[in-house]
């Protein structure tokens, strides 16, 4: 009983160090000479390094954000060994996981506490647990990017339909802790966005357009972009 909680305490700990990887600001740093979260809306997160930085500066930076998510909750799946983990504990580990990655990347103890909101590392962590759900969700979330241009709103609304895909789906829907899970996800994608959402009634709200490259930030693209 004792082992079991020091190792699942260990893994939670460690989806933490995972999420606290600032991949933003080391690859800002290192390759354009900028910590990301001096420009655009100084938010190290994908988003930003798309507008500031342009698409080669931002997939890198999605990939690996969304990769420690997805390890940090994959790795937890070793506990099934474990005779004293059944099913229902371990997605409600796993789940634990996913907050302890996304509050990594928030507040990264490896760049000062101050990281990104934890978008792609959440698609990432989810992705570990039920990949069909966040499929469905990307699927949204691109869709509506390409008709409006607008990250956040295509983020929230895909993050709308997470509780609707996840009750939709018979592995998962008979999951209480996951259902729940997935509309407390879901209202605080809404909360974390509501200037974005102030932004979007005002027609303030900066634009993507995926297929442009933006000037670099020592032109002032960067320090004159609109907060995301």
């Amino acid at each position: 009983m004792i082992l079991t909680f020091y190792t699942t305490t260990t893994m939670i700990v460690l989806a933490y160090l995972l999420g606290s990887i600032p991949s933003a600001v080391w690859i800002g740093k290192k390759y354009y000479g900028i910590d990301i979260r001096e420009h655009g809306s100084k938010n190290a997160g994908t988003t930003n390094m798309l507008r500031v930085l342009g698409r080669r500066a931002a997939i890198p930076v999605f990939a690996l954000d969304f990769l420690k998510g997805f390890v940090a909750v994959t790795i937890i799946q070793m506990l099934q060994y474990d005779p004293l983990i059944g099913d229902n504990d371990l997605i409600n580990i796993k789940i634990g996981a996913v907050f302890a990655a996304v509050l990594g990347h928030i507040f990264p103890i490896f760049a000062g506490f101050r990281g990104g909101k934890g978008v792609a590392t959440l698609v990432g962590a989810i992705t570990g647990i039920h990949p069909p759900v966040i499929l469905l969700c990307f699927c949204v979330w691109f869709v509506v990017l390409m008709i409006f241009h607008y990250v956040s709103l295509a983020s929230i609304i895909a993050g709308c339909t997470f509780p609707v895909f996840t009750l939709m789906s018979p592995k998962v829907n008979t999951s209480i802790p996951f259902d729940v899970f997935s509309i407390v996800i879901a209202i605080l994608l809404i909360i974390t966005h509501r200037k974005n959402i102030k932004r979007l009634m005002e027609g303030t709200e900066s634009k993507i357009f995926l297929w442009k490259t933006p000037k670099t930030p020592g032109s002032g693209a960067g320090q004159n972009a609109q907060k995301k």
